[in-house]
């Protein structure tokens, strides 16, 4: 392409998340920004930009990831699915899913945001990204949009699982050494389920007494969340 707005062609893109698309205007759609449009307003066949599609996409995002968590993280309660969900649907996230299939590159965009670096804007790279979610659910249904999701927010959620489960457990080591002889261990219980859906049962014991159980579908997080019900035995400062 050899204009100043210069994108690349979104069959390229189609290839990329491995959906072709029987509307290409459903894609074309959610990959034209508000800031091209206006440039190209009143011209002949002047297209829309993707907000109406970003709406949508940001719900079938939330509840692809909602129902997720919500089956398989089975002991987390209403906070804790919540926080995970904020975590994997933020605008920060959702621009480097966007990152890492190029989105930016097939973006419509104005001439003013291009020379602003607009195509490498976390906001405009998520909310394309939401928009192109509503594009393959309005074009091949809630399991093609799942099936483009998942892999990504697996992966994100993992990543979060990780973070909270330094926090619990290193709160609950530095409560264990207030008094050193004091030794604190994680024990694994029980392990069940399929090799790809493994379920284990942690744990937390203070010199070999039970102070929490939890489980996951990796030890990891089910030592996350023996050392959070651990927790809920020791007066903690929340502003520590």
């Amino acid at each position: 392409m050899h204009d100043h707005y210069e994108y690349k062609d979104q069959s390229g893109l189609e290839r990329v998340i491995g959906y072709e698309f029987k509307n290409k205007t459903l894609l074309e759609n959610a990959l034209t920004h508000s800031s091209y449009c206006n440039e190209k307003r009143g011209a002949e066949g002047a297209p829309s930009s993707n907000e109406r599609l970003e709406f949508l996409g940001d719900s079938v995002l939330s509840i692809v990831v909602s129902d997720h968590i919500y089956k398989n993280y089975s002991s987390f309660d209403e906070g804790d699915l919540t926080k995970v969900r904020a975590a994997v649907v933020c605008e920060k996230t959702l621009a480097e899913f966007a990152r890492d299939i190029d989105l930016g590159s097939y973006i419509k965009l104005g001439h003013g945001e291009i020379v602003t670096n607009g195509r490498s804007r976390p906001s405009i790279l998520s909310d394309a990204f939401e928009a192109v979610i509503a594009a393959i659910y309005l074009d091949g249904g809630i399991k093609n949009a799942e099936q483009f999701i998942l892999p990504k927010i697996k992966n994100a959620i993992r990543k979060t699982m990780k973070k909270g489960n330094e926090d619990y457990k290193s709160r609950l080591q530095q409560i264990a050494q207030e008094t050193p002889e004091e030794l604190l261990e994680y024990v694994l219980v029980d392990e069940k389920g399929p090799p790809h859906d493994r379920v284990f049962t942690m744990e937390a014991r203070l010199n070999s007494n039970v102070l929490g159980t939890g489980v996951g579908h990796s030890k990891r997080e089910a030592e996350q969340m023996a050392a959070k019900e651990a927790l809920k035995l020791f007066p903690v400062d929340e502003n520590a």
